[in-house]
This record gives structure tokens, C-alpha cells and sequence, in this order.
């Protein structure tokens, strides 16, 4: 597939959005109740302040923090230049001279992660030889952020635990009879072969996982854990958990993932495989910012990560251009990142978004960016305009599939540009599963040892992503590149779902175009937890 059709969308996860959200972000998808929000980005507590860490300078704790006051009127920027400390040296001191507070620079890849109140910074230091790209990475000043976030997903009550556990049959945790999701992909199947190796790792990049949760701790990675909010890596205090009052989006991806099959709770799709979380989303607004996902991206590649799953797009633009320098910048930096990952032996899966939306055209409006100030409408050329992570080069991009085992109503798509696809749950009005399960949405992890659902292209990307975690145990020294192929040879073929008329009104939804083996709703097919297991 050609770059240019490589494209996401998605929007701002925010109470303002009218419609479908265009966001890829966990759905409400309450039974017999028509989506209205994305997932909640609860208002919280800022985390605790990071220490300095060896690679930032002494000025590290002050500069990165959005709430000092020397950042009340301050911007955050990547500068992108030559890797290798030489060339990043002499930058770094042209960066002085124009007003810049370094936060963290990450020699390994070239990335350099500025704070400055000067207005004019970012044109001063892209005439600096040595600096290839510069841009802010949010329109809003550090200190001036806000959340209209609504609260989205459906935690379960102690009754439907209980009538869950007693249909549970030997062999099977308590809550397994509701996860329809499993067979969905032959996981139960698979389970019974090998539940993955632990040492294998999955990071989630998102908001935060809960590692206390008796479904997460058995299999949590805290050496490959830190938070990465401003870009720092901090692992002090258990930076990466989620605080009071924040987005459960993270848990409820780390569940799917690896929840462990232990008697209890829900099975994750690789149950034996180990899980490390990178917060990447700002606690305050659930925004996912440059410099954290490239903090998040090289600290995985750092701490023998072998999947990343990103349930995201780096905001504030749903659409970065490099036809703008600042988005640019950021399309420069944070695939700097990517591939850095890859090249360290991860693989990146990445959500498709839930606009409904077929994405292989040659433009789109985009009415939500910048979603961190006030969104203005414009048309994106998709050869110029790239979403981040999921359209960068050699990033697994996954559609979403309800009950049914047909494209989720939510889900994005486009010929050449969707790469495989999953279980992420849909309306159960729309795909009811069959007994015992009752809800059409995916059920995981909560903090707090608790378990609840949500839909969403964000619950499709990480069962993709155990289905890749349970290719590495098979395959230990597979390359990215070869358990990628895996991954798409392996996959179930599913055809065009045509028409496709989801909610049965006589009027078509959506048009999926291409054959059976690869088409513009599931890509290659539904990912397979079986074979993955036993080729």
C-alpha cells in the first residue's frame, strides 16, 4: 500500500462533538442506545512532578511541569535535528539563545523537547543550521488546558458478576462466558495450547494502567513502566498508573491484552504474556501530546518492549500536514520515534478511528482541529496530511468488528488503508452476541478491581496486538517484519460485507471495496489467536 493512502481519522473525545465522535478512543455503546460520546477523560489531580532523569538537564523537574509558573505562558516544541549528541549540542545552545528552556533531548533519534514563551521560537530556530524541523506540539499554552469530557462505558454490578461466574465452565475464569470476543478470534482455542510466554512484553501507550487490579498484577512489567507526561520519563511513585478521577481507557486496553486467566475476572487474549504501561495521556484533559508518544515510543524501544499498542491519535491535530511546519514537526518527530521502536524490535499496532469514515480518499474535512483551542474547518489533501501514529509506515492498522463478525458501525475504513481487523464491540441492538454473553461491547479491566465495557477501534487495536504478543511466543526471535507477515498470512479471510446496511434501515452505510483476501473493511481478515499459537 502507498503512504499516501495510509490514512486515520479520528476526532476530539470531547462533549462538543455533535454526531458520531471522530475520535478513536473507547464508545459508549449502551444496549439499544445510539452512540452520543467517546471515551471518558475524566478531570483529575495533575501526577506527582518527575525527577530529573540522566539524560535531561538539571532544569528538567521545573521546566516540565504545566503547572509552574514559569510555564504560565510557555509553549512546548520538538526541535528535530541530526541524531548523535554533536549536532544536538550546538543546537541546544541556539535553543538558549532564543528563549528555550530544554526539557529532554533525545539524542538517540535527533528529537529535543523545548518549552519557551517566546512567540516567535519556533521560526528562530528553524533557521539554526543542524535543525532539520520545529514546531509546537499543542496550540494552548501549558497552563491554559480544560476537560468537557463525559463519562462513557458501563461497569459491572456485583449481580452480573455473579450470574457471569455461575455460567462459567471448567477451565474458565468467571467472567469468560461474557467475553465473546475470544472465540471471536479462536483465543479460547488457543488458550488451550499456550497462553504466550512472560517474556514477552506489551506496552500500552494510553492513559495509565492500574497494576494493583488481580487481573493485571500477575502480568505487569514494572521495569518496562514509566510515565511519560511532558515528555520525562518518570517511573518514581508508580508514575504510570492513572490518578483519581482519570481515564480508564489505558486499563480497560491492558486487560484485552493480558488480563491474566487465573480463576477469576476476565481472560486476556495473550493471558500469559506481560504488560507494561506507558502514560501518554495528560491526566488533566486526555490529551496525547508529541512529546510524551515519542517519550512513550523510545522508552519502549529502551526496555525490551516487544508490542506497543496506541489506542490514540497524537493530538491536538487530527490531521498532521507537512504541508505546515509545525505539524511537520511533529509528523518528523514522532515517526523519528516509531520507527525507532521497530528498529529496536517492537511491533506498533495502532486503533483506525471511529469516524465511520472511509479513509482511502484523496481528501477530507477535518472540522475538529485543534482540539486543545478553538477547531477551525478545513480540507486535508491525505498524500500531505497524516494521522499519528497509526498512518506512519510499518504500523499495524486495525477496523473493528462487533458480535456478528461484521465491520463495527463506528469503524473506519478504506481500501489500502485498513490492515487487518478485530474484535472491538458494536450497538448490541445492532450485533447481539450469542448466549451466555449479553452485551455487544468488550468487556475488561477497571481500576480498582473492577471490570466493565466499552466499544471502539481502541478495543479492536489491542486484540490485534495479543494476537502479535502470542506470535513472538511462538517465534521468540522473529523480527517485526516477520511477525508482522505472520500476522497477515494467519489472518481469517472475511469479504466485503455487501451491502452493508448496519442498522437495517434500507439505506446503505457504507461501501467496502476490494476482494476477499484484502479488502477496505477488514484488510487481510480477522487476526487469528490459534494459528498464532501453533505455526
Amino acid at each position: 500500500m502507498t503512504r499516501s493512502t495510509r490514512f486515520s481519522a479520528g476526532a476530539i473525545s470531547r462533549a462538543r462533538t455533535t454526531g458520531f465522535p471522530r475520535s478513536r478512543r473507547a464508545l459508549a455503546l449502551p444496549l439499544g442506545v445510539a452512540v452520543a460520546s467517546a471515551v471518558a477523560f475524566l478531570p483529575g489531580p495533575a501526577s506527582a512532578r518527575p525527577a530529573a532523569v540522566p539524560d535531561a538537564p538539571a532544569s528538567v523537574a521545573a521546566s516540565a511541569s504545566s503547572a509552574s509558573s514559569a510555564d504560565a505562558a510557555s509553549m512546548s516544541y520538538v526541535v528535530n535535528v541530526r541524531p548523535g549528541k554533536g549536532t544536538s549540542a550546538r543546537v541546544k545552545k541556539a535553543i538558549a539563545r532564543a528563549g528555550g528552556d530544554v526539557v529532554i533531548a533525545y539524542d538517540r533519534i535527533g528529537v529535543i523537547v523545548v518549552h519557551s514563551a517566546n512567540p516567535d521560537f519556533a521560526a528562530t530556530i528553524r533557521a539554526v543550521k543542524g535543525v532539520d524541523s520545529a514546531g509546537a506540539t499543542r496550540t494552548a499554552p501549558l497552563s491554559a488546558q480544560s476537560d468537557d469530557a463525559l463519562d462513557s462505558e458501563h461497569t459491572l454490578t456485583a449481580a452480573e458478576v455473579e450470574a457471569a461466574a455461575g455460567k462459567a465452565s471448567a477451565g474458565q475464569d468467571e467472567l469468560e462466558p461474557l467475553q465473546w470476543d475470544l472465540p471471536a478470534m479462536k483465543a479460547d482455542k488457543a488458550h488451550k495450547i499456550s497462553l504466550g510466554s512472560r517474556k514477552v512484553t506489551v506496552a500500552v501507550l494510553d492513559s495509565g494502567v492500574d497494576d494493583t487490579h488481580p487481573d493485571i498484577a500477575p502480568n505487569f512489567d514494572r521495569e518496562a513502566s514509566a510515565s511519560c507526561l511532558n515528555g520525562v520519563p518518570v517511573q518514581k511513585d508508580n508514575a504510570w498508573r492513572p490518578v483519581a478521577q482519570e481515564s480508564d481507557h489505558g486499563m480497560h486496553v491492558a486487560g484485552s491484552i493480558a488480563a491474566a486467566k487465573n480463576g477469576t475476572g476476565i481472560t486476556g487474549i495473550a493471558p500469559g504474556v506481560k504488560v507494561a504501561s506507558l502514560k501518554v495521556a495528560e491526566p488533566a484533559t486526555g490529551l496525547y501530546y508529541t512529546e510524551a508518544v515519542v517519550c512513550g515510543f523510545v522508552w519502549a524501544a529502551e526496555h525490551g518492549v516487544d508490542v506497543t499498542n496506541n489506542s490514540y491519535y497524537t493530538d491536538p491535530w487530527l490531521f498532521n500536514c507537512t504541508t505546515d511546519d509545525d505539524q511537520k514537526a511533529l509528523v518528523d518527530a514522532v515517526g523519528r520515534a516509531a520507527r525507532y521502536a521497530e528498529r529496536k524490535g517492537a511491533v506498533n499496532v495502532a486503533a483506525a478511528g471511529n469516524a465511520r469514515t472511509d479513509l482511502a480518499q484523496d481528501e477530507l474535512v477535518d472540522k475538529t482541529s485543534p482540539n486543545d483551542t478553538t477547531p477551525v474547518t478545513r480540507t486535508i489533501k491525505t498524500k500531505d496530511c497524516f494521522d499519528l501514529p497509526s498512518q506512519l509506515p510499518g504500523v499495524v492498522t486495525v477496523s473493528a468488528t462487533g458480535a456478528k463478525n461484521i465491520k463495527a458501525s463506528y469503524s473506519n475504513y478504506g481500501q489500502g488503508v485498513i490492515d487487518i481487523t478485530a474484535p472491538g464491540g458494536d450497538q448490541t441492538r445492532y450485533q447481539a452476541p450469542e448466549p451466555p454473553a449479553v452485551d455487544g461491547r468488550i468487556l475488561s479491566t477497571l481500576p480498582g478491581g473492577k471490570f466493565g465495557y466499552k466499544g471502539g477501534t481502541s478495543m479492536a487495536s489491542p486484540h490485534a496486538a495479543g494476537v502479535v504478543a502470542l506470535l513472538k511466543s511462538t517465534h521468540p526471535h522473529a523480527s517485526p517484519a516477520r511477525l508482522k507477515a505472520l500476522l497477515y498470512r494467519q489472518a481469517d479471510a472475511i469479504a466485503c460485507t455487501d451491502p452493508y446496511d448496519i442498522d437495517a434501515d434500507g439505506k446503505i452505510d457504507a461501501v467496502c471495496e476490494g476482494g476477499t483476501e484484502k479488502n477496505g473493511f477488514y484488510g487481510v481478515g480477522m487476526a487469528d489467536a490459534l494459528d498464532a499459537v501453533r505455526k
